[in-house]
């Protein structure tokens, strides 16, 4: 029995383009999950976003604040660095909106996702994978790109708050009203920071007693940040793509956390595997990761939370990795469980 009745977020009969289909996603509750833990474990289906993504959020919030400050205008180019979902959505938005795109990608970014943003039209320019303090990072680079380019704008989603600004007008508000006020809990990776910032202002704002938890996979430095204050810790890798930051962006700066959590790969593919089997969601890493650390949350503060965590894309996008029997074997990520017994593993 659904414990929430219908919320009043208003859904337009008919969009008037793509740009008014962003957003309004349901959320959906995660029944085994919820089940085992006496929780309401809710994902906020940002999968069903017009490109697929929580990204296209932060793609029209970004390129709106663009217009309306000037530096974006009719005929113009848009540029930035991306690991895939934020060029995506920025390609769709700017397609709606007449402009072109290019896109600096590291080379370990999927060809999914190169493939999908060549489809849309964009320029993609793949470079290696060099940390953020070298000047060929792929953000310098996109950066130096929009300079040389007349009319062209930088996205700069790390840093560039209209990121968190779009989640606190948006997701927040959202999340909100269809829990009735009720959400005491909300979990996210960081990946631009964005959405962690933004709907955590925004929930904290209406209840500070909500506790914010940031998701984290190994090699990412926000865990450090969160609980020690500072990014020193390195402590493996993962293959996670779009999420586990090594720096305090200011999206980051402005995130109000309690809490973060570190999840392995390991564990995050078994979560993959059990919401595609249990729950018939076909998720990325990244999603699973935050349902991971909602759970996580669940059992360590025990039953009657309303835990809402972010399905940011679908796994489709994985689909030559995360859902490749060979490939899963090579990372000795093959996944095992057949219940939830991975759970204790947490």
């Amino acid at each position: 029995m659904n414990a929430f009745p219908q919320a009043t977020i208003a859904v337009p009969a008919i969009a008037p383009d793509l740009i008014g289909a962003i957003g309004r996603t349901p959320l959906i509750r995660l029944r085994h999950l919820s089940e085992a833990t006496g929780c309401e474990i809710l994902g906020k289906a940002e999968f069903m976003n017009p490109g697929g993504s929580v990204k296209d959020r932060a793609a029209l919030a970004l390129i709106e604040d663009a217009e309306a400050s000037g530096a974006l205008r009719p005929g113009g180019t848009i540029v930035e660095g991306t690991a895939g979902n934020t060029g995506i959505g920025l390609a769709l938005v700017g397609l709606a909106k007449g402009y072109r795109s290019l896109f600096i990608v590291p080379d370990n970014f999927s060809h999914e996702k190169t493939d999908l943003l060549k489809t849309l039209g964009a320029e993609v320019r793949r470079v290696p994978a060099k940390p953020y303090k070298d000047p060929d990072n792929y953000q310098h680079i996109a950066r130096r790109t929009a300079e040389s380019i007349p009319g062209a704008w930088w996205a700069n989603q790390f840093d560039n708050t209209a990121n968190l600004d779009g989640h606190y007008r948006t997701t927040g508000p959202e999340i909100w009203e269809q829990t009735q006020g009720r959400v005491t809990a909300f979990t996210a990776s960081i990946g631009s920071g964005g959405t962690l910032a933004g709907i955590s202002r925004f929930l904290k704002e209406r209840n500070p007693a909500i506790r914010t938890v940031c998701a984290d996979p190994l090699g990412a430095a926000m865990w450090s940040w969160f609980k020690h204050g500072h990014t020193d810790f390195d402590d493996g890798d993962s293959i996670a793509e779009g999420i586990g930051q090594g720096r305090v962006t200011k999206n980051v700066a402005a995130a109000l956390v309690d809490d973060a959590y570190r999840i392995p790969d390991a564990i995050g593919v078994e979560f993959v595997y059990h919401l595609l089997r249990a729950e018939g969601l076909y998720l990325g890493l990244s999603a699973a990761i935050n349902v991971a650390a909602a759970v996580k949350l669940a059992r360590e503060r025990g039953p009657g939370q309303v835990i809402v965590t972010v399905l940011c894309d679908g796994g489709a996008r994985y689909a030559s990795k995360l859902f490749n029997p060979a490939w899963l074997a090579e990372q000795a990520l093959t996944p095992t469980a057949r219940k939830l017994e991975f759970l204790e593993a947490l």
